[in-house]
């Protein structure tokens, strides 16, 4: 038996983390695209890595509570990188809610039930979720705590109070850093910790849809008009994440991390500032 790392989403940045973690560990790789999925897995398995894939839709508990039992089949759950989701651009508001934000507190609830003692996780959240004005801090609150299958009821997140999906994205973004916080306190109790980490526009094949879809011109004059002048890699997210799910990051857990080449900085005081 090996201690298992528990990846969810087949992409660039769950891969770059991973790869910080993994030597001598077991990865269990989750997705709701198989071809993604297996493709990934392999690319981990000829790298040198021990990796399985086991197909898995966030937006369902018993797929997300099959997903873990099939990871702890191969050991305790020592590390958890969540890194899947769907985008502005990919998506219906309705999706966007279901997976970006109830599937990802499902799956933060559920791991921190079976964490190993002293693991560690970190879930990928958005800058999007610094974008927004403050909503207040009952629905903070509420965002933070709501018992997952009441969550999508919340008066915050029902269609007419949505303007369109980057809003939705948005909201679940910000929901994302709550739920962090609410359950770090509860990981806790088991000597785990979990954070998050809110990249900006990062290259990776989902960022590249969104350069191409209707919101393109938006963000590359976000990446342009950003501190760095560019956009990330999803090898700088890893380094920051690798930080946090290691013992130099003991100190560290019920946080959110933004890492965007200070985007949101100059929306707020620079060149992005709306007019």
């Amino acid at each position: 038996m090996k201690d298992v790392v528990l990846l969810t989403g087949a992409g660039q940045i769950g891969m770059a983390i991973a790869r910080r973690i993994l030597m001598g560990k077991k990865l269990v790789i989750g997705d709701k695209n198989r071809i993604n999925g297996e493709t990934i897995t392999k690319i981990m398995n000829e790298a040198g890595f021990d990796a399985v894939f086991v197909e898995s839709d966030l937006s369902s508990r018993e797929s997300v509570l099959n997903l873990i039992a099939q990871a702890r089949q191969y050991g305790e759950i020592a590390n958890l990188i969540n890194a899947a989701g769907v985008s502005p651009s990919q998506a219906p508001i309705e999706t966007i809610l279901k997976v970006d934000l109830y599937g990802t507190a499902v799956l933060l609830e559920e791991v921190g039930k079976v964490i190993k003692e002293g693991g560690t996780g970190v879930t990928i959240s958005s800058q999007s979720g610094h974008r927004m004005p403050a909503l207040g801090a009952e629905i903070d609150v509420q965002l933070a705590t709501t018992p997952t299958e009441r969550l999508l009821d919340l008066e915050v997140l029902q269609p007419e109070n949505i303007r369109d999906t980057l809003h939705a994205y948005q909201l679940a973004k910000r929901c994302n850093v709550k739920r962090v916080m609410y359950e770090s306190v509860r990981w806790g109790a088991r000597n785990a910790r979990i954070n998050s980490i809110s990249p900006g526009i990062i290259v990776t094949p989902l960022a590249i849809d969104e350069f191409n879809g209707p919101l393109g011109d938006f963000y590359k004059n976000m990446f342009a008009k950003c501190p760095a002048g560019r956009p990330g890699t999803a090898d700088e997210v890893a380094s920051l994440a690798e930080l946090m799910l290691d013992s130099r990051g003991a100190f560290i857990t019920g946080s959110d991390f933004l890492i965007d080449g200070g985007a949101t900085a100059s929306y707020f005081y620079g060149p992005l500032k709306p007019q």
